[in-house]
């Protein structure tokens, strides 16, 4: 069955050490730098759980065929891995990202919005591997979402807004399925509390 572009999930955080930098050869325009995706941080909740990267998540997708977009939308491309001017990397802090745009009026203007930090925010579109995540709930009683192993990587986009409505249903259906089919053993027990309520049925006869 052929996935679509609904078929990705998205996420969107601030663009950690943020930049906008001059080329450094000569005639070379200004540059895009800073971190998509930082690994261990956990996200604040969403959709019924909070998630986070674990380190070496992106191993198997900084070959993919990346685009840089502005607001995912592929009218406003600001580069491509393939053709050099987008590069990503990873290392200890999380997936690095440096764009080299194109010399067009509405980058002109999107980078003025960016010096001004009227858009300071990134999202990555992504598929999680079927073995690449780990659930469990924290001592809090929430759902805690690890992502170990991504798939694919389709694009990193600066956005102006942190969310997309039919993104996050869709997340939410999947993970309330999720939810139901995901085998006890991963709920942490409380034996203190099983070895309490066992003494408390035995003195009660």
């Amino acid at each position: 069955m052929n996935k679509t572009k609904s078929d990705f999930e998205t996420r969107v955080m601030n663009i950690r050490d943020f930049e906008i930098r001059a080329g450094e050869g000569e005639g070379e325009g200004p540059k895009i730098t800073g971190y998509a995706a930082v690994f261990n941080e956990v996200s604040e909740e969403m959709w019924g759980f909070r998630e986070k990267i674990a380190p070496g998540a992106f191993d198997d997708v900084l070959e993919d065929d990346v685009r840089a977009t502005f607001n995912h939308d592929s009218n406003y491309i600001l580069g491509r891995s393939t053709a050099g001017t987008l590069k990503i990397k990873q290392d200890d802090v999380g997936l690095g990202v440096e764009i080299d745009p194109p010399e067009t009026s509405w980058v002109k203007d999107l980078l003025v919005t960016m010096q001004r930090k009227d858009v300071n925010q990134m999202s990555f579109a992504f598929r999680v591997a079927e073995d690449g995540q780990e659930w469990l709930v924290t001592d809090e009683g929430e759902w805690l979402r690890t992502i170990t192993k991504f798939s694919e990587l389709a694009d990193v986009s600066v956005v102006a807004f942190p969310a997309f409505p039919q993104t996050n249903a869709e997340v939410r259906a999947r993970f309330e399925e999720e939810v139901k089919i995901r085998p006890p053993e991963v709920i942490p027990r409380n034996l203190d509390k099983e070895l309490q309520l066992k003494r408390m049925r035995m003195k009660m006869g």
